[in-house]
């Protein structure tokens, strides 16, 4: 029989506490909860950070041979028949996860010297493949944003290997 009350008491002890740990649980869930909703709010409402230089990589599928180029905002490079104009080149402060997106207007010079709209959209540098420049001979997608210009980078041809001159850049054009 003495076993049996220490059973009850503890049995209604635990009645008891039950619905004040759960208002504890409950309280405790609330407040993590918004404490996640406020950091994804904050993260959301962080700034992009706006560049003036949009780095790209041109592939020349003839050829084979790649190309990484620069280009100012709101100027136009040729790449062979593709004409590459960045209007905005965003990246995110270092605090947050990396994520660099560009909008980008590309023309095709036709045979006929008239330009034809191929691409207008956002590009995203971690995924090249979802919006990058798909065209029978060429094939151009974002990979940075920058803050200043860089040197044109042209691969070294292979010793013993002649092949067709890479595609040259223009100068900047409006």
């Amino acid at each position: 029989p003495g076993g049996d009350r220490r059973l009850r008491a503890v049995d209604t002890c635990l009645t008891v506490s039950a619905p004040r740990l759960f208002r504890g649980l409950l309280l405790c869930g609330f407040l993590f909860c918004g404490f996640l909703f406020s950091a994804a709010t904050a993260s959301a409402l962080a700034a992009p950070i706006n560049n003036p230089v949009a780095e790209f990589t041109g592939l020349d599928k003839i050829t084979g041979r790649t190309i990484t180029f620069d280009v100012m905002i709101d100027e136009t490079v040729q790449f062979g028949a593709l004409r590459v104009t960045p209007r905005v080149c965003h990246t995110r402060p270092p605090t947050e996860p990396a994520q660099t997106t560009a909008f980008v207007e590309v023309d095709e010079i036709t045979l006929a010297s008239e330009l034809q709209r191929i691409f207008t959209g956002w590009m995203f540098a971690a995924s090249p493949g979802l919006n990058a420049v798909e065209h029978p001979i060429y094939d151009v997608w974002l990979i940075n944003c920058k803050v200043e210009m860089g040197a044109i980078e042209t691969p070294e041809p292979e010793p013993g290997v002649d092949g067709p001159a890479l595609p040259s850049l223009d100068a900047p054009q409006n």
